[in-house]
Formats: structure tokens, sequence, C-alpha cells
């Protein structure tokens, strides 16, 4: 027992506890700004949900839904900061565009085992929390140069999807660019936290966009780890069957 309350009353524990309190170094200006930013997120969030959900009623989603996410992301950004409600519906819209492009993975991850949808929203949720929290505790400006190899590594992601669309790929390369993308989302979660801590404190204080930023990295995320998590459960029935059939 006593072993049991030393650990906790440790130097190095009680380190641990400072330093996931330490936000000294955010401004009470910069810290309400991440609060609009974060609230922003969860309301595109619950619109993906809606346009999700819409596609699994009407089957809306497709190439129109995809391109309506591209060209709402653009008009997003050509809006001026201004006009603030025009760019909250845009953003809303966008997300809700979004959800309806990936509701045909989600319904077929409702056919092939449900659970799997909250699994991979669980583990999204818990991925973007752990990394956006070690991104805010850390020293500013600590992960910003991070940036220069995540748009590397995103360049090479590119050229190879392109590369393997037009002369074909193999299975080892598309589980190559499934799990790299994955790792390349989630660093994208730090470097874009860190980004809009800087951006914030030298006055831009645009939390649409930034909302924006970070609900591109949460679907990016979600979607990999939902292919991941059908694909293994598609090789688990596999597996059964073939037991069953010997």
């Amino acid at each position: 027992m006593d072993s049991f309350t030393s650990f906790f009353n440790s130097p190095r524990t009680r380190w641990k506890y400072d330093a996931l309190k330490n936000f000294h170094q955010i401004s009470p200006v910069v810290q309400n700004h991440l609060k609009l930013v974060y609230f922003t997120l969860c309301c595109a969030l619950v619109a993906s949900a809606v346009g999700a959900y819409l596609h699994l009623l009407w089957n809306i989603g497709g190439l129109l839904t995809v391109l309506g996410t591209f060209g709402g992301c653009i008009w997003l950004m050509s809006t001026p900061p201004y006009e603030e409600q025009k760019r909250i519906t845009l953003l809303m819209a966008t997300a809700l565009f979004q959800g309806a492009s990936i509701g045909p993975l989600i319904n077929l991850a409702i056919h092939v085992e449900p659970s799997l949808i909250l699994s991979a929203f669980v583990a999204t949720a818990l991925a973007f929390a752990c990394f956006s929290a070690a991104a805010l505790v850390a020293k500013r400006r600590e992960y910003l140069y991070l940036g220069g190899m995540l748009s590397s590594g995103l360049s090479i992601l590119l050229w190879l999807h392109f590369t393997s669309s037009i002369f074909g790929g193999s299975i080892a390369l598309y589980k190559f660019q499934l799990y790299s993308g994955l790792l390349l989302f989630v660093g994208y979660v730090i470097f874009d936290t860190q980004e809009i801590i800087e951006m914030a404190h030298s006055g831009d204080l645009d939390y649409v966009k930034h909302a924006m930023t970070l609900f591109t990295d949460l679907v990016n995320i979600f979607v990999r780890i939902l292919v991941i998590l059908l694909k293994n459960s598609a090789y688990r029935n596999e597996r059964k069957n073939k037991k069953r059939t010997e």
C-alpha cells in the first residue's frame, strides 16, 4: 500500500500531472479560441453524422457529394472571415456532404459488423484526444518541424495512389498506403494543433477555418481505421469459413 501511494506522490508522477495541466504558455485569448474551435468541430461532426444517416436513408452518397465536399471547402476558404454566419453554414454543409460521401463505407460496415463503426469512432476519438493533448502541453513550436515531413509523406502517398490506379498495384502496396496514411494524419493532428495555437498567438482567430482543418484530419483517421477493421473482420470470417469446411 505504501508503494502504491508513494508512486502517486513521487516527483516523476507529479511532473506528469503538472504537464497535463500546463497551459500557462497558452494565453487566455488563445484558450478561448481553442474552445470555439473544438465546439465548432463537434458541431461539424454532428453534421457529418447526419450526412451519413441521410445516405443510409436515401443513398445520396457518391460523386456529387464528393464534389460538394471539395466545392464547400473551396467556397469556405475563399469567403472573408467577417462573413462568420455564412462560413459556419458552409462548414456544416461541407461536413454533411463529407458524411454522405463516406456513407457507403459505413453502410458496408453495418452489413459486415455494426460494432465496427463504434470501435472505429472510439479509436479515432482516443487518437485525436491523445495527440491533441500532446500538442497542447508541449512547448510552443516543438512539433512544427513535422510539417515538411508530413507534406512530403502525403505527396509520396498521392503519387503512389496515382501510379497504382494507372498501372495497378499489389495488396502490399495498398496496405502500405493505408497504414502510412493513418500515421500521417495522426501526425497532422499534432502539427495542425500547434499551428493553430501559433496562428492564434499571431492574431489569426479564424476558428471556422481551424475547425475545418481538424475535421479533415479526424475524417481521414476515421476512414482508415474503419477500413482496417473491416479488412481484419473479413480476414477473421474467411479463416472461420475455412475451418468449418475442413
